[in-house]
């Protein structure tokens, strides 16, 4: 009612040029504030959520109240205000207990006393008295019967009279006062009795047809009684008051209105009546609905007058009108105009919206208005959509209203004015109740799966298809979505046909909507129940003379129900159809097969189907001679009934039945109205008979709640002009207000988009919000943008909200990550991003300087700096870029800056900072997969592809931070790192691979990549080894590259080793590990930290396992033979691999353990790759590294004792590692000058002690082996040849010395363990005489001496016991 009495005013208002300027841009020209804050009003009153009565009056009565004092206003204004106000007051909007009502009836006073009032007394005693009479319309008894015939009227003269257009106001205002309080009085007097409310009832006039009996009406003709309460002011009288009030509207003699027909009338009494019906439904309501008689004429009178006069041209008042009643017979009686309103929408709205038809700018103005009123109800274009678009008998209403409203927007080589602004909020109104719709509901129905039109199915009749239950959503949805589909694909099909039938109905037999073997009721129903055919084809189709063409005419005509309908109604229908063709012959045999049909469902009027064929086309004829204005002299009535006598069967007529048809043809033509190009309907008399025929047959009116079942096959619509014309709007706009509205639905199409998972959408929008935030514009400044930025509104606005949509719906972004990459890009390379978005990759590590005991990391750039000797350094952060602006401590002299320029800045932080740039990255662990996989790509693409000879500087800064956003999610995606590792990964190894130099882009990727390892190893066991596989990246860095940062890779290496030991359990990535601490070993700087990380995994075995065991051991052989790091190094390294021997003995025992090596073929593997590695370290040149390794490689052998190995290793130590490292030293010594190898006199020395001990300590398990023989004689020849060894020239006393003695004790314990015994068999091939015969050529006297004291056996035990060989000095 509000909204009704906003639009009244406004439309007198525009009738004033004053006040109807246009919105223009900037300041040039505004709305006035009266009709601004009628407007503002107009917007917000549907979206009040608590009960009027607890509404401030104030909200609503002041925009009135402005208007009644304001001096501007003239007499006419004023007293629409006023009215508006009076029927506030009057309808109890607001009571006594209302808050703020003493503030309410204080302004009411105020404003009337000073304002003009006019004194309508009788329309206002009228309005009243309707009032009266239909507030009581909801306490009728709707089972009450209508015994009056629809023409028994005591209003019939008027009303007759007013329908010839001979009337005045004030004698119809007078008429209307006599009627409604002198007739009705009269009347009462006279056969009334009493109701319980209080309304007066009496006979109605017709009941005289029957006997009344004791309060009884009898119906002589039907023998029933039927008890009826006598009511004559009950639904009697308010039907023929309804009537008359509908007649009132009746401007024109005949037909519907056209521009050119108009009468000249008064504009006041339909405006007058208008009111009264407007308030009639009102009151009324719904409960018109439980009355058939006042439904028909809701469907019929009323709503043909509404259109006549939507179209009439008049003032813009009478428009506002009919679409207030229109707006308020949509909310209570919708569910009975189902095609009234279809009617209404296409041809009224649509066509004065789009200017069309001759309408003034105010017609279209306030068209749009009652257009963006019906948008405000949430459940209107639900409706519109489930009832029209998804009816394949009816037109695409929701379409067609969501392209007029996104074309409406469009300013095209024009100033942004009012209208386009009124289109954008009907748009953002449909936008924002589907949006809240996908909020408030979790349950959305599933798009029925019939999208795919090569899908096999079976046939199935698609005019037959019902809903089985229109109550039931899951019935319905269903129904209309299949329909949906079906409608589409007929016009499809329709398209083809109107090129070339026979290929259109082949198409359609393809796809399923025609049968296999054509028949010609298919193709009849094709033909009736599709839109948009070619009438002039389909004429000519039926009308052909082929045999299956008249088949198809036949049923096509069978196809329409003419019961009930007059012949010229029944031909409008019909002829409404299709264009009638040209030739005779084929116009005989379309009306041969219509008057059949006729025939067959007439009153039995007609005689036969001739009778009916010679007076269809009597009708033709006569329609021609009427209309045609070629034909200067016209057929008369008396003509007409003289060419049709004798046509029945031989018989007349009945005279009035052609008189009535003879009227008929003359007042209204049968015009048949083709679609023209513009697509407009146009309602013709014959369209609107076949309509209020069609609406008793229709199906029901689908109501639609909050859900959003629908919403998103109707999304998927307008989505693509909806963000057309926001994006128009949003470029052309300067008004603030109208930018925030812009906003508003850019989040509603988002949220939509999201809800309903339509990524494409999201996509469009954002690509659409990324050109407006002119970060993507290319400038050669870098100051210059920033304060761009900052004083512009738009750009702002835009940045903040694509930035939040990426926040809030991400997970449905997917191709445009990139260009919401190249915004943060720009906002990087200007210098504005927040610290903490480049590094995040950073931040979710430990930081170095922790990671290294408080140790910086030096030797390379941060994460967010730019290569040296690159361009100047930028700051680095939005504060950095601020700071630098205060900053006067410049290379180049600067002027202050201004408060401007300062003000501009602080503008682009905040906005920045509401950006939430940061949280993108962080969040992305939220993210669905498929919008990860997205980013991660549009990542990749925007840091390009590396170049071996290296780009420019400004190319290498985007690739650096693309890097550090791709290790940061990475990083912040750990827990699903599987989906982004293989691309990740592959774009590591490019980098690393084709980079030559060192730069800013290899080093990031390397400790990128190592970052990754070190945080990911202890969450993600399966995917160690491949984690620790892509470390063998860094193996193939070229020199040059490797050697630039080696010190930091091993830092690096070193905190993975420290944090993550545990968790490396693979040979592959021990591998990698060793290979990586082994390569520094040779490196100044970083063999310490290299070494380091090495002792942390094998001092006293705490990391040291099966699977590494091998690989540490290499690794420290590599520190220990080079000289980096001086002798103490390789000293220790030679101690971690002597103390290894601890970890095999307790392998090798430990029964239980999980480090247990079980195989003993394995264990000794290990024991000869330590003995192998020592042997190696041995023939280091610096001498103290090369004794300590043989005195390690002692130690190590005397406690392999424990590992309880079998025999045979200690055969195969001496032969593979003691002869090899004896033989390896004595070369050395002979061949190689003092200075390369100083003192290798004692080596040998040493050398020697360790056989001789060793042998004697696996004696035992020595001499059971085949093989002993050979082993001892190659004992006692490599003795026979270091004491023959001439060192520099010269025997070595100190050797000569040695060997003797050891020899001797050797021999001693073998005689004393029964070894070296003198058998009886007589041989020289016995061990015996073997070993005398080279202890002979060893030392002659030793055998003298020895083989007396054979016999002395008790003292070999002593001997053995105090058997030293320097062990001491050794130690």
């Amino acid at each position: 009612m509000v909204n009704a009495e906003i639009g009244a005013v406004l439309a007198v208002m525009r009738r004033n040029a004053r006040w109807a300027g246009r919105y223009m841009g900037g300041d040039d020209q505004l709305e006035h504030s009266l009709v601004y804050s009628l407007k503002t009003l107009r917007r917000s009153i549907f979206s009040w959520q608590q009960p009027w009565i607890k509404i401030n009056p104030c909200l609503y009565l002041t925009p009135f109240l402005d208007v009644v004092r304001s001096d501007e206003t003239g007499a006419p204004i004023t007293g629409v205000a006023l009215s508006a106000v009076y029927k506030i007051l009057s309808l109890e909007v607001f009571d006594s207990q209302t808050a703020h009502v003493d503030e309410a009836m204080h302004e009411i006073v105020d404003a009337v006393t000073k304002g003009e009032l006019l004194q309508r007394t009788a329309r206002h005693s009228m309005h009243e008295i309707v009032r009266s009479i239909f507030a009581h319309l909801p306490d009728l008894d709707p089972s009450l019967k209508l015994l009056t015939s629809p023409g028994s009227s005591s209003f019939g003269n008027e009303s007759g009279d007013i329908a010839n257009g001979s009337h005045n106001d004030n004698a119809d205002l007078a008429k209307i006062s006599s009627v409604s309080s002198n007739g009705l009085e009269a009347e009462s007097v006279d056969g009334t009795w009493p109701r319980a409310d209080g309304i007066p009832a009496t006979v109605s006039g017709d009941v005289s047809e029957g006997r009344k009996e004791n309060g009884q009406i009898i119906d002589h003709d039907l023998g029933n009684k039927v008890h009826l309460i006598i009511q004559p002011y009950g639904i009697v009288g308010i039907v023929e008051i309804f009537r008359y009030l509908c007649s009132l509207l009746n401007i024109v003699d005949s037909g519907m209105v056209t521009g050119q027909n108009l009468l000249a009338i008064d504009e006041d009494v339909p405006l007058f009546a208008l009111g009264l019906i407007n308030s009639a439904v009102e009151l009324g309501g719904s409960s018109f609905g439980c009355h058939p008689e006042l439904i028909a004429l809701f469907q019929d009178d009323l709503f043909r007058f509404l259109m006549q006069l939507g179209l009439s041209n008049m003032n813009p008042l009478i428009l506002s009108m009919v679409c207030s009643i229109v707006l308020n017979l949509y909310h209570h009686l919708r569910s009975h105009l189902k095609l009234q309103l279809e009617a209404f929408f296409s041809c009224v709205v649509i066509r004065l919206a789009q200017g069309k038809y001759g309408a003034s700018y105010q017609q279209q103005e306030v068209a749009m208005e009652a257009l963006v009123d019906f948008c405000r109800q949430s459940t209107f274009m639900p409706e519109m959509y489930a009832n029209f678009d998804c009816d394949i008998t009816c037109g695409n209403i929701f379409e067609e209203l969501g392209n007029l409203l996104s074309k409406s927007a469009f300013p095209v080589n024009c100033p942004l004015s009012a209208m386009h602004i009124l289109a954008l909020e009907g748009l953002i109104a449909v936008i924002h109740s589907m949006a809240e719709r996908a909020g408030a509901s979790g349950s959305i129905i599933p798009v029925l799966e019939v999208a795919n039109p090569n899908e096999t199915r079976e046939y199935v009749p698609f005019w037959t298809l019902k809903c089985e239950n229109y109550k039931d959503p899951k019935s319905w949805v269903k129904f209309v979505q299949r329909q949906k589909y079906i409608k589409r694909r007929l016009m499809i099909g329709a398209d083809h046909f109107n090129r070339d039938p026979k290929k259109g109905l082949e198409f359609l037999q393809g796809i399923r909507l025609l049968p296999e073997k054509l028949d010609p009721q298919s193709v009849a129903c094709f033909f009736r129940y599709t839109t948009g055919l070619d009438k002039s084809l389909l004429g000519d189709f039926l009308g052909d003379p082929d045999e299956f063409c008249l088949q198809v005419l036949a049923e096509f005509a069978r196809t329409f129900d003419f019961q009930g309908m007059t012949l010229d109604a029944a031909m409008r229908t019909f002829l409404e159809t299709f264009r009638l063709p040209g030739e005779a012959q084929k116009i005989h045999r379309v009306l041969e097969a219509f008057a059949g049909r006729y025939y067959e469902q007439s009153n039995q009027i007609l005689a036969d189907k001739d009778a009916a064929f010679l007076l269809a086309y009597s009708l033709i004829m006569l329609n021609t001679d009427q209309h045609n204005s070629q034909v200067k002299k016209k057929m008369t009535e008396e003509d007409f009934i003289k060419n049709n006598r004798s046509i029945n069967g031989g018989q007349d007529l009945p005279r009035e039945v052609l008189s009535e048809l003879y009227h008929s043809i003359v007042r209204n033509e049968i015009k048949i109205s083709y679609d023209n190009s513009s697509g407009i309907v146009e309602m013709t008399p014959s369209r609107w008979v076949g309509l209020i025929y069609r609406s008793q047959k229709s199906s029901p009116y689908i109501k639609c709640d909050s859900r959003p079942f629908l919403d998103r096959d109707m999304f998927a619509i307008i989505s693509g002009p909806t963000i057309a014309a926001i994006s128009v709007v949003f470029d052309h706009a300067e008004d603030e207000d109208v930018l925030r509205m812009c906003v508003e639905g850019f989040l509603a199409v988002a949220k939509i988009s999201s809800s309903h998972h339509l990524e494409d959408v999201l996509d469009d929008l954002v690509v659409s919000l990324c050109k407006f935030t002119t970060l993507l514009n290319p400038t050669s400044s870098v100051d210059e943008p920033i304060l761009a930025f900052g004083d512009d509104t738009k750009a702002r606005m835009a940045a903040v909200t694509v930035f939040n949509i990426v926040n809030k719906y991400g997970d449905y972004i997917r191709t445009s990550w990139r260009n919401i990459l190249d915004c943060i890009l720009r906002l990087h390379k200007l210098g504005l991003l927040p610290a903490r978005v480049v590094s995040d990759a950073e931040d979710d590590v430990e930081g170095i300087g922790d990671s290294m005991h408080g140790r910086p990391i030096t030797g390379g750039p941060t994460l967010i700096a730019i290569p040296q000797g690159g361009a100047k350094k930028r700051s680095q952060g939005l504060m950095g870029r601020f700071s630098q602006l205060l900053s006067l401590e410049t290379d180049e002299p600067r002027s202050q800056p201004t408060e401007q320029q300062l003000a501009a800045h602080q503008r682009t932080l905040r906005a920045i900072e509401a950006c939430r740039i940061d949280s993108i990255i962080t969040e992305s662990k939220f993210l669905q997969a498929e919008s990860l996989l997205q980013l991660v790509r549009a990542l990749l693409w925007a840091a390009g592809r590396p170049q071996k000879a290296g780009g420019s500087p400004e190319d290498e800064d985007t690739a650096v931070f693309c890097l550090d956003l791709l290790i940061a999610v990475a990083l912040n995606n750990r827990d699903r790192i599987m989906l982004l590792w293989q691309v990740v990964y592959e774009h590591i190894a490019n980098i690393v691979q084709t980079t030559l130099m060192p730069c800013l882009l290899v080093e990031k990727a390397v400790f990128g990549l190592l970052r990754i390892c070190q945080r990911l190893l202890p969450y993600k066991e399966d995917l160690a080894e491949e984690l620790l596989r892509s470390l063998q990246l860094i193996l193939k860095l070229d020199a040059r590259v490797a050697d630039a940062f080696c010190e930091r890779i091993t830092q690096e290496v070193m905190q993975l080793v420290k944090t993550n030991a545990k968790h490396i359990k693979s040979p592959m990535g021990w591998r990698t590990v060793s290979s990586l601490l082994s390569i520094t070993a040779r490196h100044y700087e970083a063999s310490e930290v290299g070494f380091e990380a090495l002792s942390f995994i094998m001092a006293e075995g705490a990391h040291l396992t099966p699977a590494n065991y091998v690989l540490c051991l290499d690794a420290a052989r590599a520190f220990a033979e080079v000289s980096v790091g001086g002798n103490e190094r390789s000293i220790r390294a030679l101690d971690l691999m002597t103390e290894s021997i601890k970890c095999l003995i307790q392998w090798s025992g430990g029964a239980g353990d999980e480090e247990t090596v079980s195989n003993s073929q394995e264990l000794g593997e290990m024991w000869m790759r330590l003995a192998h590695g020592l042997r190696k370290v041995c023939r280091e040149p610096r001498e103290e590294v090369r004794n300590h390794a043989i005195l390690s490689l002692q130690r190590s052998l005397s406690a392999a004792e424990n590992m309880h190995l079998p025999p045979s290793f200690w055969l195969q130590s001496f032969d593979q590692v003691i002869f090899v490292m004896l033989d390896d030293l004595l070369d050395i010594a002979l061949e190689h000058s003092q200075k390369e190898y100083r003192n290798m006199e004692n080596t040998l020395h040493f050398a020697m002690k360790l056989v001789s001990k060793t042998f004697l300590q696996f004696l035992d398990q020595l001499i059971l082996l085949p093989g002993f023989r050979a082993l001892w004689l190659s004992v006692l020849s490599r003795m026979n040849r270091y004491r023959k060894a001439k060192l520099r020239g010269k025997d070595s006393e100190k050797i000569q010395e040695l060997i003797p003695e050891l020899l001797k004790n050797m021999l001693l314990i073998m005689k004393n363990r029964g070894v070296l015994v003198q058998r009886s068999t007589i041989g020289c091939d016995s061990l015996w005489e073997l070993t005398w015969h080279h202890v002979q050529d060893i030392s002659p006297s030793l055998q003298a001496e020895l083989l007396p004291q054979w016999e002395e056996s008790q003292e070999m035990g002593s001997v053995e016991s105090e058997m030293d060989i320097g062990t001491g000095n050794a130690a």
